[in-house]
């Protein structure tokens, strides 16, 4: 087996773009990422296109204005975990040798409030009001109150930190630093969950062209970065949607994050100490603090200590979010992963400008969505 290498990376801001087709939103991200690859179309020979709410065969549509070349271009969906998928599909064909540069890219058009229900639940659980993402979050949260001592104030740190990131990524929907006293004064949402703590659908693309050695030998390619390890697991048990219509029947039963993080360290052969920054999902600040905790960078219980120490902040152990998160940029769902391997990547080129993470060497990217659909990709230089 070879190595997969991420070539270019390219993205359109995230944000609202009403007149713009999303046709011309995915173009733009696949353009860039060619470009910065140094490659024409003609030289991709298989894509993936990952979103949940746009049309049938999208990635064909997008990419025929570049050309119809007749390569093999797939549509993918899981979730929030859509665009893990795609750049999967495209390691895979990389690694196994069946092609030597694939296109991965996400492209989304989320309407305006909360994600479609009728995409994720059966219509009795939507007549009965179980069917709206932050209550799931605000009760997990509650949960980590009375086991963890997690307080609003945690929460809101978490807040900061990302918008603070966010102002300086000029790809992120919402670039507006808040205090602390904003957080917590903002519209609760669901309590305890504020407005400022929880993130907004968007609009968005984002792309990456993954080669072989051989490939990025052959053409010049400037700045590889390596493809350590991409993976996805489904959960083994509900995580936190109800009522569960099954449960599993095995005795071990981690949480899906925890699954997929640890498969990805197997195979890149490193660990939770050996990164240098992360992109993590954080649909609400909760979030963040409970996946550091699942992909390694603090025991169980113990994410707050992170929070309160700096640890994930700039100039900590291992920041985390430094493109803002998914608080900032705001979640176009089949871009979102996408995006963290924007971001992560030009962490490690060196590329971040002001959210730059000193000499940066090791990256994680992690997305979790409905479905129990997880995935983590580890990036090296």
């Amino acid at each position: 087996m070879t190595e997969a290498l991420i070539a270019g990376v390219g993205i359109h801001p995230f944000g609202s773009f009403e007149d713009k087709p999303a046709e011309d939103i995915g173009l733009e991200a696949v353009s860039q990422a060619l470009a910065d690859a140094g490659i024409e179309y003609k030289h991709v020979e298989a894509a993936y296109c990952a979103s949940m709410y746009a049309p049938a065969t999208s990635g064909p549509r997008i990419l025929n204005n570049l050309g119809m070349t007749g390569i093999p271009v797939a549509d993918v969906e899981a979730a929030c975990a859509s665009g893990a998928v795609a750049i999967r599909q495209a390691f895979m064909s990389i690694v196994s040798g069946l092609y030597d540069c694939v296109l991965a890219f996400g492209i989304e058009k989320m309407p305006k409030g909360f994600m479609d229900p009728s995409q994720i639940y059966e219509p009795w659980q939507v007549d009965m009001g179980l069917s709206q993402n932050p209550m799931y979050w605000a009760l997990m949260a509650r949960r980590y109150m009375e086991d963890c001592g997690l307080t609003p104030l945690h929460l809101a740190k978490v807040s900061v930190k990302n918008h603070r990131f966010g102002a300086e990524n000029p790809n992120a929907m919402y670039r507006k630093p808040f205090s602390v006293e904003e957080v917590l004064t903002s519209k609760m949402v669901c309590d305890p969950l504020t407005l400022y703590m929880v993130a907004s659908p968007s609009q968005g693309a984002a792309a990456a062209v993954v080669c072989s050695p051989r490939f990025a030998k052959k053409n010049g390619v400037r700045e590889p970065v390596r493809i350590a390890a991409s993976e996805h697991r489904t959960s083994m048990h509900p995580w936190f949607r109800a009522p569960a219509f099954s449960w599993s029947t095995r005795e071990d039963n981690p949480a899906v994050t925890e699954v997929a993080a640890g498969n990805a360290y197997e195979r890149a052969g490193l660990g939770p100490k050996d990164l240098d920054v992360a992109e993590m999902q954080d649909t609400d600040s909760l979030s963040e603090i409970m996946f550091s905790e699942q992909i390694g960078l603090a025991p169980a219980g113990e994410g707050l200590r992170l929070i309160d120490e700096g640890a994930t902040d700039a100039g900590g152990s291992t920041p985390v979010n430094t493109s803002g998160g998914i608080l900032s940029c705001g979640e176009p769902v089949g871009a979102s992963h996408l995006r963290q391997i924007h971001e992560i990547t030009s962490q490690l080129r060196g590329r971040a400008g002001s959210r730059q993470v000193p000499d940066a060497k090791v990256g994680l990217a992690h997305v979790l969505g409905a479905g129990g659909n997880s995935a983590v990709t580890i990036l090296t230089r």
